[in-house]
């Protein structure tokens, strides 16, 4: 199971700088922005479920990237801190590369990816301050801007679910049986290659007239 993959861009106000270092633009209007906190990037997979959902909400809340009062790296989580968290549905996140083009199969389709979103939102929301927690618009063309400190961005992805031994070894035996089957039955050309053809056969081409065409002239 592939789960949320998130993109954790850590942002911090240098000095005692008031302004936002994080913010959503759509057609020019700025609808969402922070300061000090967390932009989630949030790739929702077609295999993600709610268990998937709690597990990353867990983790961005209590993942330890700040620093604490003494200047102490990696000690404080956003919650420690009190600061706020944006976020955004990603789905490029779940690119498969085939070759140089990006594909996206494994990305959850947009009306479910939508429901699974507002959930997550939902749920961080539920676990820490609603008032803290920001986002952009679902499905728009939005201009990012962000100012990272460090910079730090950091890639988390929910558990893989537990494969059965049993199964796996199953599923071993049918890809076998597949393979030994493969090579056993020829193939639709190699069986077409293999008929001799017979004088008659008006498809069949003539090596001393050197008649190569498929289309003949009555």
């Amino acid at each position: 199971m592939l789960g949320c993959r998130l993109m954790f861009d850590i942002i911090e106000k240098v000095g005692k700088s008031n302004i936002f270092k994080m913010s959503f633009t759509v057609g020019g209007e700025q609808i969402s922005s922070i300061g000090q906190g967390i932009c989630v990037l949030l790739g929702i997979s077609v295999e993600d479920t709610q268990k998937e959902l709690e597990h990353m909400v867990r983790k961005i809340l209590n993942l330890r990237v700040f620093e604490d009062e003494s200047g102490k790296h990696w000690s404080k989580s956003v919650m420690d801190k009190q600061f706020e968290v944006l976020c955004v549905s990603q789905f490029t996140l779940q690119c498969i590369l085939k070759g140089n083009k990006p594909d996206y199969h494994m990305a959850m389709p947009t009306d479910q990816a939508e429901s699974f979103y507002n959930s997550f939102l939902e749920h961080l929301r539920k676990t820490y301050k609603p008032e803290l927690i920001k986002d952009g618009k679902f499905g728009e063309y939005m201009q990012v801007h962000i100012q990272n400190d460090g910079p730090v961005t950091i890639e988390l992805e929910s558990p893989a679910a537990p494969i059965d031994s049993k199964q796996l070894a199953k599923l071993e035996k049918q890809q076998q049986r597949k393979e030994k089957t493969r090579m056993k039955v020829p193939s639709e050309s190699s069986r077409e290659r293999n008929v001799p053809r017979s004088k008659n056969d008006p498809s069949a081409s003539s090596g001393a007239e050197g008649d190569v065409s498929s289309e003949r002239e009555p």
